[in-house]
């Protein structure tokens, strides 16, 4: 898995080095705290938490959006881990992970209220695809879901299995 540091919700640089000095880690990337499947995904792995720590393992969600909007999303999920903030989706697009809305897109979640430029803090309407990665250890990646159907996600007893064989 290609090396990063985000800040989390709370500002503070995480490393994906550091993650994996304490063990098997899942990478999730969500388009954001408006989008009630991400919502949804993360609170799935909020519930699994106990399940997961035990295994010495751990989760990062990853938001193409700003520190207060990621924030949001970890108290809306009741999250336990760390929401990490990609500005401007540079470490998505370094995984060929973000796609450009396209107008139709931008004029439809505008119809909604939802206007990404205010929670990303830029003009480019992206979004990540949504994805999940299961990565050792040793910074390999175990196991791996990508889907640009926003609405499928890596189910909670894949993520299980793919760490408990990545210890």
């Amino acid at each position: 898995m290609p090396s990063f540091i985000l800040p989390n919700e709370a500002g503070r640089l995480v490393s994906l080095e550091a993650l994996l000095r304490h063990g098997p880690t899942v990478i999730t990337f969500n388009r954001g705290h408006w989008c009630p499947w991400c919502r949804i995904s993360v609170e799935a792995l909020a519930r699994i938490q106990d399940q997961i720590v035990q295994g010495r393992d751990q989760v990062i969600a990853i938001v193409p959006e700003r520190q207060k909007f990621a924030m949001e999303l970890k108290a809306q999920a009741k999250s336990p881990f760390s929401v990490l903030s990609d500005i401007e989706n540079a470490y998505a697009l370094s995984l060929n992970l973000a796609i450009w809305v396209g107008l139709e897109l931008e004029q439809l979640l505008r119809s909604y209220g939802i206007v990404l430029s205010d929670y990303q803090g830029t003009d480019a309407w992206m979004l990540p695809i949504p994805a999940t990665f299961v990565v050792g250890s040793d910074g390999r990646v175990k196991a791996r879901f990508v889907d640009p159907d926003f609405r499928k996600r890596m189910a909670v007893e894949d993520i299980l299995g793919a760490l408990k064989a990545a210890r």
